[in-house]
């Protein structure tokens, strides 16, 4: 168990924007930042991130919560892999209490599949550094790839021993598992033998963009024709191919300030290319590239320049990927190196500035780049420069933006020497049919709708919900603070008529809210917030000195989410830019004062407008016997309903 003073030392240190920053590309939005969801495939930005009140929320899926829930949800760590998470990164120092062997049987599969990958990823770099084999086998091989010793360690590389299983010992001498290391691939089980996976490979650990170990990758050191050359993990609970990058946890920050991300296919040339001084490459470890890997690099960047190797059919291979990039809405970028040399080999001889300047000066648009490699195949043949130019326009087909896709039609237009008229028909005919299949569903959509818009009436503004919802936002974020508010104490003047009369009192926010609600006996009518409004109150008034921070990582999960709901409604707005359209959202009234008072005159208009709606009811309902008590009930709170829209400047 961690200790609460550790944990509360968490939370004080840690900057929701900072960490969340690791993750998602933030860009500033007013007081806050923006960004593309974590959680959902998106091309515009519905998630927030609030320096001030120290919480997030994704409005496309409805999470948020303070900077702990993030990672829950995002890495899905428990709750203390997340403290632990960021007491590393803020270097604070936790205390912990030693686990019994009951609470570790109760850790989950998952948590047992990353605790014997990270036991595997220390085991192989200690085999690496410490072992006779892993000094002349391992560290040999990776010293002659060019790789400093301190490379190697910030890439955690090892090496697994050349014995049967040698690893698979060692792990089950520790307490591991056998099934979890079979479920991770790093043991091969066949009835009763038991064979470690990556016998005498030179080991590459897989990490999350947190830095968690996923899998591994491991290359063998002897000529094998029945072993292939590189070895990865199987698909498991915690790794899955299609959805990891090598190098995201090392590249990511670079990614996000360099604003664009190398792509390139193997282990080697992310770590080649990390040494020589440029960081923001990822590698899609030998695989297809896929949606799923793009969306990764899309939460940091929108740039993506494709590295290939210099042989002409590697080239062909992997223009496919473009596509996919161009479908998520993507800038890319091509560049290729001379024949014979591939990013590992080229960045090894050649320093940062040479190495910076040779991308720089052939990275080409995607558009130049497929041309120039699909034209010298057609060249003297009109067939195939048929196929080429239909080959472009349908990567420009994938482009979701009319305004880059004509633009890419007039590069192609030049380049190719063929008329816009022509290309702009055929991306016409091939869009056409993608058209019909939106159009089918469009109208399927639109009958639907009819028929819920015949079946169910406008659904009215519950008034009550909104004021009670505004209560718990203005206890949240003010409720400790001490304000003069203008009190309306109810006077009878010389003509026996009642006025309003203002005297200024002193008090905290918190404790006007209460008194006021508690005089009217106004009760709340949403459950959820009455629980939550009673709670806040309880918080408030035992810590002086309440911290929203602290008190949302007080409450459970579905609190907390509630809470980060109210709190971040009003930052929709800065999600769409509406100030740069000239449009403004209102703002927060200038006080504090002003808006408690405000909000608990709405309030006390709206119920008594209900409850003279009651009397007026009564009345319709009992015709032959009026009550003449009930008449002058409904005079008297009609009256006191106009003194209140005098005080709040509005007709009521």
């Amino acid at each position: 168990m961690i200790a609460q003073s550790s944990i509360d030392q968490v939370f004080e240190t840690a900057r929701v924007e900072e960490v969340i920053g690791d993750f998602v590309n933030l860009k500033k939005a007013g007081s806050n930042f923006k960004g593309l969801s974590p959680f959902s495939d998106e091309r515009t930005p519905s998630f927030m991130v609030s320096p001030v009140k120290q919480i997030w929320k994704d409005f496309s899926t409805g999470k948020g919560g303070n900077v702990v829930a993030f990672l829950m949800e995002h890495e899905h760590f428990t709750y203390p892999e997340a403290i632990k998470y960021l007491a590393k990164k803020y270097n604070i120092e936790i205390e912990e209490t030693q686990q019994t062997n009951e609470q570790k049987e109760a850790a989950n599969e998952r948590e047992s599949l990353y605790l014997v990958s990270e036991f595997a990823n220390e085991y192989f770099q200690k085999i690496l550094h410490k072992t006779d084999q892993g000094k002349s086998i391992g560290l040999s091989y990776f010293k002659e790839r060019g790789f400093t010793e301190e490379t190697v360690k910030k890439f955690d590389l090892g090496y697994s021993l050349d014995d049967w299983q040698a690893f698979t010992d060692e792990a089950l001498k520790k307490g591991y598992q056998l099934e979890f290391l079979e479920k991770t691939g790093l043991t091969i089980v066949k009835e009763e033998k038991r064979f470690d996976r990556f016998k005498g490979r030179v080991m590459f650990p897989i990490k999350s963009m947190s830095g968690r170990v996923l899998g591994f990758g491991g290359r063998i050191l002897v000529n094998d024709k029945k072993a292939a050359k590189y070895l990865n993990s199987p698909e498991s609970d915690i790794y899955h191919k299609s959805k990891v990058l090598y190098g995201i946890y090392n590249a990511k920050q670079s990614i996000a300030k360099e604003d664009n991300c190398f792509l390139v296919e193997g282990y080697t040339d992310v770590i080649q290319f990390h040494q020589t001084g440029i960081k923001n490459v990822v590698s899609s470890s030998g695989t297809a590239l896929t949606s799923e890997q793009i969306r990764l690099i899309n939460r940091l960047t929108k740039n993506i320049t494709v590295l290939f190797d210099g042989d002409a059919a590697g080239m062909r291979a992997s223009l496919r990927g473009i596509d996919l990039i161009l479908e998520q809405g993507m800038n890319v970028k091509v560049c290729s190196f001379p024949e014979g040399e591939d990013p590992d080999s080229f960045a090894k001889q050649n320093t940062l500035e040479e190495l910076s300047l040779y991308l720089e000066e052939n990275a080409k648009d995607f558009i130049q780049f497929k041309a120039s490699v699909l034209f010298e195949d057609s060249k003297g043949d009109p067939i195939k420069k048929a196929e080429t130019v239909r080959d472009i326009v349908n990567s420009i087909s994938k482009i979701p933006d009319r305004i880059k896709k004509e633009i890419y039609i007039q590069e192609c237009a030049r380049i190719m020497d063929i008329s816009e008229e022509v290309l702009f028909s055929t991306l016409a005919q091939m869009n056409k049919k993608d058209f019909q299949e939106q159009n089918k569903q469009f109208k399927k959509e639109q009958k639907a709708f009819e028929v819920i818009k015949h079946q169910q009436p406008v659904k009215k503004v519950d008034v009550q919900y909104v004021l009670e919802r505004k209560i718990i936002e203005i206890l949240l974020l003010y409720g400790n603070k001490t304000e003069d508010f203008e009190d309306l104490v109810l006077k009878e003047n010389d003509q026996g008529d009642l006025i309003l009369e203002p005297v200024i009192q002193q008090a905290k926010v918190f404790e006007k809210i209460f008194l006021d609600l508690q005089d009217d006996e106004m009760q709340f009518s949403n459950e959820q917030f009455k629980t939550l409004y009673y709670t806040i109150i309880d918080a408030l008034n035992q810590n002086p000195d309440f911290d929203l921070k602290m008190f949302i990582h007080s409450v459970d999960q579905d609190t907390a989410n509630e809470i980060t709901t109210i709190l971040m409604e009003d930052e929709r707005y800065t999600l769409d830019d509406w100030n740069r359209m000239n449009i403004y959202p209102k703002e927060k009234l200038n006080t504090v004062a002003q808006l408690v008072s405000e909000t608990i005159l709405s309030l006390r208009c709206f119920l008594i407008d209900q409850k003279v709606k009651e009397y007026q009811q009564e009345t319709l309902q009992n015709t032959n016997d009026v009550n003449k008590n009930v008449l002058e009930e409904v005079k008297d709170y009609s009256g006191l309903k106009m003194l209140l829209s005098r005080k709040l400047n509005r007709v009521l």
